[in-house]
Order: structure tokens, then sequence, then C-alpha cells
């Protein structure tokens, strides 16, 4: 099996490369804008000027001109009265450009939504960004709750069992490392941190060509995935599902559910297909 390129960085994050001084096309100041911009998050919704300093680590004279730049520009708004900064619907406009950049999304929409109304449960589809997963695509059900509907999130991967899937069509040796060298989180008190247990979860998966957790991001939710690989056999991404472990059992799920979603990540990336 053709072996994949391994990175490094942190759960969560949107990896950036370090600028390198031989690099003459890099540009700091678009660099640092981009800095700003990514203290927002799910925490830092709407920030001062001092929490954007201290967030950045860049000198207040600076923030005060890119938040501003940015501001004109209509990516940041500023509250008259709070003068606290938040992003605006221009972000949502970078969002739909990358949409219709992802061939792979819209390819799997169709099955996405015919595999939710089947099973009807929450149904995701994910792929790899650094050593994290996000989702791209996001199908709820009724009990699914609000964060649970929204794209963009990251998770580490090693622990998601959309990123176990996807690892687990990488040779043998490149899924290794990863375990060994990636970053883990501690999202519940049952997330696995032992990287032994890890390998031999990898291992399992690579064997049965799709994942199952449990208590890994949420305590009390199974996580399905199988993987959508491409003609060369590595996954290009993974069609997730997530169930409650009141009503599922990982035995039932496998008996019940797996199949169907091996079927849809096998029909978005049908053999053959690059």
């Amino acid at each position: 099996m053709a072996s994949r390129r391994k990175i490094t960085g942190q759960p969560g994050d949107t990896p950036v490369e370090a600028p390198r001084k031989q690099d003459t096309l890099y540009v700091s100041s678009l660099a640092k804008g981009l800095k700003l911009l990514k203290v927002f998050n799910r925490t830092n919704t709407h920030l001062s000027l001092t929490e954007m300093v201290k967030l950045s680590g860049m000198d207040k004279s600076a923030v005060q001109r890119l938040a501003n730049t940015l501001m004109v520009e209509g990516f940041l708004h500023r509250d008259p009265d709070t003068k606290r900064f938040r992003p605006t619907h221009a972000w949502l406009g970078l969002a739909y450009a990358y949409y219709w950049s992802d061939s792979l999304v819209a390819l799997a929409m169709p099955k996405l939504i015919e595999l939710a109304q089947r099973l009807g449960e929450t149904v995701n589809m994910a792929e790899l960004s650094d050593t994290s997963i996000v989702y791209v695509a996001r199908l709820p059900c009724q009990r699914t709750n609000y964060e649970a509907t929204l794209i963009g999130r990251h998770l580490p991967a090693l622990s998601a069992s959309p990123g176990q899937a996807i690892l687990s069509t990488w040779a043998e040796a490149d899924w290794r490392a990863a375990v060994e060298t990636w970053p883990l989180r501690q999202m519940t008190a049952r997330t696995t941190m032992d990287r032994a247990e890890l390998a031999r979860q990898m291992a399992r998966t690579a064997e049965r060509g799709f994942s199952i957790t449990q208590d890994q991001m949420i305590l009390n939710e199974i996580g399905i995935s199988a993987p959508i690989r491409g003609a060369d056999g590595l996954a290009h991404g993974a069609v997730q599902c997530s169930v409650s472990a009141f009503h599922w059992t990982p035995e039932r799920v496998e008996r019940e559910l797996v199949p169907y979603l091996l079927d849809t990540a096998n029909s978005i990336a049908p053999a053959g297909r690059g």
C-alpha cells in the first residue's frame, strides 16, 4: 500500500507553516492578519482589543492596526457600545467558496442524505486536517445538540472514529508513527490516552475496514466510521455516524449500521476513481 506523508500539529489548530527566511514570497503582514483572525473560536467569540493582544501574542499597536483593517474590509465587526470585535458574515463567504472547491463533499452529499434518512441517526463526513479530523458535512437527527450540527469542528484524529478509519488505510508503518507521535487530548473521562491501546485499536480497524469508538468525544456516544478510499487505497475522508450508547451497543451497531456505512463509503469512492 502506498505511504502517506506524516504531519504534526495540535488538535483543533489550523495548520500553518512557519515563515522561512529564504521564502521570498512569504508576506508576514498577511500572516499576522490571519493569525489575528484565528484567535476567534468557540470560546472566544467576542473579544476586546486587550484580549486579542493577549491571545495573538502580538503587540497592541499591530493588533489595533490589523483589527481596524479587518473591520474596514468587512471581516470583523466592532460593537459600538462594548467595543468588542466578532467575526462577520464574510467568514461564511469563505466557507461557501471552500465547499465549491471540495469535489468530494459534492459527490458525497446525496449519499449522506440517503444514509441519514435510512438510519434516522446523525450522519457526518470528515476529512483529515493536519493531526485532526474536521467535519465537512453534518446531517443531524432530532436528538442532535447544536454543536454537533456545525461544520468545521476539529477533533483529535487518533481518538475520533473518522480519524482512525482514515489512518487505517495508510501503510502500517505510517499509522504506527502517527500513533506514537501525534498529540492526544482528553475529551472525556474515558478518552483513551494509552498509545499502546490506540495502536491495538488501529490494527483492529485496519483489519476490519471500519472504526467503532465509545465515550471518546462525548460520554455515552458511539462513533462509527467507514473510510472513503480513492483508487490508490488511501482514504480521502470518512463517513461517520453517531448514536447513543443508551439505545445501542457496539455489537448491534456492527450488525445493523456498519454495513450501511461501508456501502455508502464505497459508493462515494467507487473502484477506479482517483
